[in-house]
């Protein structure tokens, strides 16, 4: 079975969450590099095969906003789609753009370009060797997996308010706990609509085994997203997820994290996590509660099927 999009994906509690990477001579204190790459013609095909092989698996499986964002940016043109012109089209939706970074970036400068409705975006893309695995985020995971939800407004608007979260868990040393919302909503996040699940985080929408598995398995638990418990729970970074948390809506997400008192959650909160990754805790907020078959038969490093 050929390694997923999910075992490529940054740790929340390192990069971009922790100690910074050294940042390369050519690029600023904002870590923009001064251009977008031009890509190859090898390039871009990489882009057209890895959006078309996403593009079949999303019907019925992505959340709605996440298929009309597509539709808006049209992100099957040939190529790697140009900043520039999804900045263009993101401003006037949403007032956001898309700025190239060289790597992971530290925290306060990822708050910040968030403060200001840019979102950092991997300069480079894999190559056809890695197609299937690669460590450090690239330009497909990066713009297919979260800018076409830069075009939902409250969404958009909900990563603005992350930012402010970010600022205080700096100042309260619990960006891990901060990460680990992150991981839960933006990366791997599941919405309702309807009665139907759907996904709309990056992490899973980006790869082909998530976007199955975390919808029709009978493995990961779902359950109803609170904050102060996502905050809470520890996450797999190289594998699939044992648990998903689900939103009512992008309303009740933007409400639950601009009206929570983050200053005295963080003070509230320890240094470790409390709950495992696979922890039922309130079953009222119980979706489906997982039969952790995957996880059981020793995932990924077992070669165990994930469906």
């Amino acid at each position: 079975m050929p390694e997923a999009d999910f075992a490529r994906l940054p740790d929340p509690g390192a990069g971009v969450f922790t100690a910074p990477p050294q940042r390369p001579a050519h690029v600023g204190e904002d870590w923009l590099e001064p251009a977008q790459h031009s890509y190859s013609a090898e390039e871009d095909r990489i882009w057209d095969d890895l959006f078309a092989r996403q593009a079949a698996l999303l019907p019925g499986r992505a959340a709605s906003a996440f298929m009309a964002g597509l539709e808006r940016l049209d992100l099957a043109r040939d190529g790697v789609p140009e900043f520039a012109r999804l900045s263009a089209e993101l401003g006037a939706l949403t007032g956001w753009s898309v700025v190239p970074v060289p790597m992971l970036i530290p925290d306060h400068v990822f708050f910040w370009h968030l403060a200001n409705r840019r979102f950092p975006a991997g300069n480079f893309i894999r190559s056809r060797e890695a197609f299937d695995y690669i460590q450090e985020p690239d330009v497909f995971h990066d713009v297919f997996g979260h800018v076409p939800m830069l075009t939902d407004p409250v969404f958009a608007d909900y990563m603005q308010e992350y930012r402010r979260a970010g600022w205080k868990a700096m100042r309260y040393n619990r960006l891990k706990a901060l990460g680990a919302l992150y991981w839960y909503t933006v990366e791997f996040g599941l919405i309702l609509e309807g009665e139907d699940v759907r996904a709309y985080g990056a992490g899973i929408l980006s790869g082909p085994t998530e976007t199955v598995f975390s919808i029709e398995a009978a493995s990961p638990n779902r359950i109803m997203l609170h904050v102060d418990r996502v905050m809470r729970t520890d996450y797999v970074i190289d594998d699939l997820q044992p648990t998903y948390f689900v939103i009512e809506s992008f309303f009740d997400l933007y409400h639950q994290t601009g009206e929570r008192d983050f200053d005295r959650l963080y003070r509230s909160l320890s240094p470790g996590f409390s709950y495992a990754n696979t922890a039922i805790i309130d079953v009222g907020d119980v979706l489906q509660r997982g039969t952790h078959e995957y996880l059981l038969r020793g995932g990924r490093s077992s070669g165990a099927s994930p469906v």
